[in-house]
């Protein structure tokens, strides 16, 4: 299953709209499911991903100012992998490797996908596969981002500038 991976959008908040570039991506790769890390800040960023693809979302620590009410976590099973969706609010520092793997462990997953750092990280702690794609509108550190994972025999994932 191919997954488009994001975070961070902050539409309204810090950005006017979703990066236009997200969703050509995700059409032109042909995303079959889209993971939202949280802080989305607006539902409207939920409506306009719906259009492409079925979304699963997370609240992030700015999603309540907003109004935006979603779970703190889900866990999916994407192919043979248990997934941890999680924002990364009250881990710190900020994307401690070693305590977001602790907690995927926690949760019995092997792959968690966070945001919160805004800078794209692909690492494998412990046995669990740490997947940030940064974020596609405030890029902090670095270009702005999102993933694409294939769920399949293996978990391939890349990191796409947008």
């Amino acid at each position: 299953m191919l997954v488009g991976i994001l975070s961070d959008t902050h539409v309204y908040d810090r950005a006017q709209k979703l990066n236009p570039r997200v969703v050509e991506t995700f059409r032109r790769r042909g995303v079959e499911l889209i993971l939202h890390a949280g802080d989305l800040t607006s539902r409207d960023v939920l409506e306009e991903l719906s259009r492409l693809a079925r979304v699963v979302a997370v609240q992030g620590n700015m999603d309540a100012c907003y109004g935006t009410t979603l779970p703190e976590k889900q866990v999916l099973t994407l192919g043979k992998h248990r997934v941890l969706l999680f924002h990364g609010r009250g881990i710190y520092p900020r994307g401690d490797a070693s305590k977001l793997a602790y907690l995927a462990k926690e949760h019995r997953c092997d792959v968690i996908i966070t945001g919160h750092t805004h800078a794209p990280a692909l690492l494998e702690v412990g046995g669990v596969m740490i997947i940030n794609p940064g974020s596609p509108t405030t890029p902090r550190r670095s270009l702005p981002s999102v993933a694409i994972a294939e769920f399949g025999e293996e978990l391939e994932v890349e990191v796409v500038r947008v």
